[in-house]
């Protein structure tokens, strides 16, 4: 009896979904005119503050600022590209470099350089870096003692430019924010994948459309496209970009002590979320927790993401490490002298030594303090209940990447900023780089190669049928996402 030879049949080879130029983030942000004001805004706020400010430090920074500002938005139109590298290397030429070097040479800077430099002679000399008997409001040292090492190029070094310690804050500032920036897109996600592509066999060019779908599953697009007017900066870009930014130029420029702080902050939060190596991420919380108080609503929020990615007895590690190198830089200073240190470092920042603390700004707590009986004490109260909110939530709710916790940690510390007695606006700077900064540099989740993915076809009964690539199921499960042509 003859066979008769069937058609075989047809191959189900899935079709990838094309992808509208419109649909991309780079096109959505060309779309929006928003991003085309930041530099005109920057430069209006740097003019309004030479215009209006006494402080000669500022009026340069403002004057310097202002030209670089309305240089980068001439260069952005021309380049057609709000984040353009000459345009964001204009606004830090004209916003940083400029202003700081002619404050170097001319000698001028805020009152926190002289109050630190001081104090690394002091240490040096007698042990404490706090005067014994303060009177003026610059006589007062504000700061924990870890502080004071970024005085001692200018205790050794003498007034020379490499002396000045706004150097060293804003040299500290770039480098842990490098670090921070590399670390944070290497950590791992919830389910523990690393986030470098190349470590799961990938390429690394796969990871370059942030947030999207891999250059596999990505069909070619052969539609002219016009040039973007926006897009995401990536590389180099973002941390001169940050550095420009005006609540973190200026302070790079006239010095700034929060800018460590900042720094490391973030580097303990990326480390956090690794969760590999809760020794170095417990050394940065604890060198960040040395320089100033702000730094310490730092430590319940990276133990808690350390919990989550590397499990409780890490976190123990990395808080036996955060407290040793905390209580190495302070303890033996505030034992050489414990009444100077209590008065200098509790009760001036709380207004209740000497002339009083400088930082008025016009924030709840101060107006409480000052304009309303026993205002004192309900700023204080509501301090501490917004604390307690902040780690009930942490234990109901601990943050798993470095952005929710720098979420969970910016919203703790606007709370605290503007609820503590003696504030200042500069503070934001904390939030507004926690917030931005993580954000810029997410883990590139591990590329899906459409190699990798496959179809059976149909075959006889028990065959194993033949193998085609086709996309990964969640992209034919999301079709109807994705608008028709």
């Amino acid at each position: 009896m003859a066979h008769q030879l069937l058609p075989a049949p047809p191959v189900p080879v899935p079709v990838p979904v094309p992808v509208p130029v419109a649909t991309t983030g780079r096109h959505r942000a060309a779309a929006s005119p928003w991003p085309w004001l930041y530099w005109p805004a920057c430069a209006t706020f740097a003019l309004a503050l030479a215009v209006t400010t006494s402080l000669g430090t500022h009026r340069v920074w403002g004057g310097c600022a202002a030209v670089g500002y309305g240089v980068a938005a001439l260069l952005a139109r021309r380049a057609r590209y709000v984040w353009s590298r000459g345009a964001v290397t204009a606004a830090f030429a004209g916003a940083v470099l400029v202003p700081l070097g002619v404050l170097l040479v001319a000698g001028g800077a805020q009152s926190e350089v002289g109050v630190v430099q001081r104090s690394a002679s002091l240490l040096l000399h007698t042990g404490s870096p706090y005067l014994a008997h303060p009177t003026g409001v610059d006589d007062f040292n504000p700061y924990l003692p870890g502080m004071a090492l970024f005085g001692l190029p200018h205790a050794l070094l003498g007034a020379t430019p490499l002396g000045d310690a706004r150097l060293w804050f804003g040299l500290t500032f770039l480098l842990t924010m490098g670090f921070a920036a590399h670390h944070a897109t290497g950590a791992r996600h919830r389910d523990g994948r690393s986030g470098d592509s190349r470590s799961r066999g990938g390429r690394s060019g796969d990871s370059h459309f942030r947030g999207g779908r891999s250059w596999a599953s990505r069909p070619r697009d052969t539609r002219p496209q016009t040039k973007p007017r926006a897009f995401t900066p990536t590389g180099a870009v973002i941390p001169m970009l940050l550095a420009a930014f005006p609540a973190v130029a200026l302070p790079l420029a006239v010095g700034g002590v929060d800018l460590p702080v900042i720094g490391l902050v973030c580097l303990a939060l990326a480390l956090s979320a690794r969760g590999g190596n809760p020794m170095a991420a417990g050394a940065a919380m604890g060198a960040a927790a040395a320089l100033k108080w702000t730094a310490w609503p730092l430590l319940p929020v990276a133990l808690a993401l350390i919990a989550v990615t590397a499990g409780r007895r890490a976190a123990l590690r990395a808080t036996a490490w955060a407290l040793a190198v905390a209580a190495l830089a302070v303890v033996p200073a505030a034992l050489a002298d414990p009444h100077a240190f209590t008065e200098h470092v509790v009760l001036f920042p709380l207004g209740k030594a000497g002339p009083g603390s400088p930082a008025t700004s016009p924030l709840p707590g101060h107006l409480l303090a000052t304009y309303v009986p026993g205002g004192f004490a309900l700023a204080v109260t509501a301090l501490l209940a917004s604390a307690v909110g902040v780690t009930v939530s942490l234990r109901l709710r601990p943050p798993r990447t470095a952005v929710a916790a720098a979420d969970r940690l910016a919203l703790g510390l606007t709370l605290a900023m503007c609820l503590i007695p003696a504030t200042r606006f500069g503070y934001l700077v904390y939030p507004l780089v926690l917030v931005t900064w993580f954000r810029l540099h997410r883990p590139t989740a591990p590329p899906v190669s459409a190699s990798s993915y496959t179809c059976r076809a149909p075959g006889n009964a028990g065959g194993p049928g033949r193998q085609h690539p086709g996309p990964p199921r969640e992209m034919t499960d999301r079709q109807s996402d994705w608008p028709s042509e």
